[in-house]
């Protein structure tokens, strides 16, 4: 990989760090563009999915939603607010014994697991 794609990837991975909300690609986008007005939205997605492969960040899908990237790479949950659509991290142990559960119950071989609480934050109640 050239110069060019190894410093567009950091300053993604650095806008995503940053932002700390669990931002989309296009808010990731609008927030690095006013600093390198030539990056294209396609490069950020190439590089997104990039840092995600490499557990940089953690690719995060709710449903019916866009596609969030976290700045944390290990395995968490989550907590929308169904008001607001706020996502935050929950800092609660990881639950490994789930997936082993899901498999033998099942007959399948899971990876890993993404819970999202839904709810209504402290602010919209």
């Amino acid at each position: 990989m050239n110069t060019r794609n190894t410093i567009q990837k950091q300053v993604i991975l650095n806008a995503v760090r940053e932002l700390k909300n669990h931002p989309t690609s296009e808010e990731i986008y609008n927030y690095i563009k006013p600093n390198f007005p030539s990056i294209s939205l396609g490069t950020v997605y190439r590089n997104l999915n990039i840092l995600s492969e490499n557990n940089e960040i953690q690719k995060i899908s709710v449903i019916d939603e866009a596609i969030r990237f976290d700045h944390l790479p290990e395995d968490h949950y989550h907590f929308k607010c169904t008001k607001c659509k706020k996502l935050v991290d929950l800092d609660m142990e990881y639950d490994t014994s789930l997936d082993k559960k899901v498999a033998e119950k099942y007959n399948l071989n899971i990876i890993k697991h993404n819970i999202v609480f839904d709810g209504i934050c402290e602010d919209c109640k």
